[in-house]
Parts: C-alpha cells; structure tokens; sequence
C-alpha cells in the first residue's frame, strides 16, 4: 500500500524508529527530509540514498530560540513538504524514592524534549501544513505508556500522558482540515531509547523496530489516524481502555466544541 504523503520531515531520524522508518520510507519512494542532532548520521542517510529522496538539518528540537529560524528555512526550501513526522524522545528511570538523589534539571528537560518541543513544532508546522489545499499530515509517535503509566520511568510517561492529551484535543480540533493528526501509540521496540539500562539489555527489550516500523507504515497507510502497535501487557484489557477513553473524550469535546468558534 502506497504511503499517503510524498515529502517528509522527519525529525528524530538519527536513530531507533526514526532512522529505521526514515529508511522505509525512502524505499518505498517518498522524499525524506531527515532532522537530527548528530551530523555524521545525516550525511550517512543521504549518502546511502541519494540527493534525489534524502536530505538532511542538523537541529536540536529543544532550541526554542531557533526554532523560527529552523521551520522558516524547512518551508522555504521545501515547498512540497506534505507531511512533519515527529519522533524525537528519551527515556530515562528515576527512583522517587530517593527525592534527594532527583536531578531536577534532567527530569525537566527529558519533559522539554518529549513533550514542549514537540507541541512547539507541532503548532508552528501547522500554521504552513493548514494553508496547502491538498491534504497533508502531522504523525507524532507516542507511546501506551501514556495511558498505562511505568512507575519506574515518571517522566517518560508523564510527558507522554501530555502529548497524547495535546494531540487528542488537536485533532478534535481540526478534523474538519486537509491536514489529519495521526498518533502511533508505540510499545517497547528495540531502539536506543533503551540504552540506559546497559546497551546489550536495552536492545534487546520489546518488538524488533523493523517490525514496529513496518506495522506503523501499513496502518499510516491505509487511513489509520489513532494507530496502536502491540501492546506488551493484556491487549483485550489496553484496548478496552483506550475504546472506553475515546467515547468519553469524544463526548466531552462535542458537547464543549458546540460553544467554541474554531
């Protein structure tokens, strides 16, 4: 099944299910425009595909005060650019039980990173994605764990729960646009994210990325725009979840978006 968009940014692209899809989608034809931080593995994506469907920006999602500059000059050089695919995250563990030893700093900037920097993105995509009369896409990868937290991961989670939340209420929002909001609730997949756990045993967790990744393109592909990837706990009992959250976010929206000029 053909993917529904046709140039891509793809940010997050230097590793885990970022390099893994940005690689995916190369192959399936369509232009990929990679973002990372790490410069060396840009210019390995675009020489292993070409100048034709690879190009690559070196940005660091978390600055703020050259985001402007960064989605200004992504805009201006790609005029085509139908669809932002955001996928930057980290993962860290954190013993609340120990508040002394909490690195306050460090918790606050995996939230900046997971969470802030992707609704700033979002929001100032979006401002250029709504204007195209053609349809066009904003796909954010999250997690189940936003609904099912990890207790040993608070702010991992808690920065999903929040960006599940934003995309929820930006979708209900704009489901009359061109531009659908599409949101991949992703399960543990074999990536770096891991890494903090030791290398070897982080790898190792959970489904393998080219699996994940090929679960993710297919249901992208024929429409999906909530998209669930194997849950690692009970499927039946997370799926009744996520039904039930849905019904009652959708009658709570309707009934307030009623008093709301969009």
């Amino acid at each position: 099944m053909a993917f529904r968009y046709k140039c891509v940014l793809l940010v997050g692209a230097t590793s885990g299910i970022g390099a893994a899809m940005a690689d995916k989608l190369v192959r399936e034809g369509v232009k990929v425009i990679a973002v990372g931080r790490r410069q060396d593995r840009l210019d390995g994506f675009v020489r292993k595909h070409g100048t034709n469907r690879a190009s690559g920006i070196r940005f660091d999602v978390t600055d703020r005060a050259g985001m402007d500059s960064f989605v200004n000059g992504v805009v201006e050089k790609y005029p085509d650019l139908d669809c932002v695919f955001l996928n930057a995250g980290m993962q860290t563990s954190i013993r609340l039980s120990r508040p002394e030893e909490v690195n306050l700093d460090a918790f606050h900037h995996e939230i900046n990173t997971n969470f802030t920097s992707l609704v700033d993105l979002s929001i100032k995509f979006l401002v250029h994605l709504l204007k195209k009369d053609y349809p066009t896409g904003l796909i954010i990868t999250g997690s189940h764990l936003s609904i099912i937290p990890a207790a040993t991961l608070p702010a991992y989670c808690a920065s999903k729960a929040a960006l599940r939340t934003f995309v929820d209420c930006l979708r209900k929002q704009n489901e009359k646009a061109k531009t659908k909001i599409i949101e991949i609730s992703a399960p543990v997949v074999q990536t770096e994210l891991h890494d903090y756990l030791g290398e070897e045993q982080g790898r190792s967790m959970g489904m393998p990325v080219n699996e994940f990744v090929q679960k993710a393109y297919d249901k992208i592909s024929a429409g999906e725009e909530i998209v669930i990837i194997g849950p690692f706990f009970s499927e039946e009992k997370y799926m009744d979840v996520v039904t039930k959250r849905q019904q009652l976010l959708d009658g709570l929206s309707n009934m307030l978006l009623r008093h709301f000029e969009l």
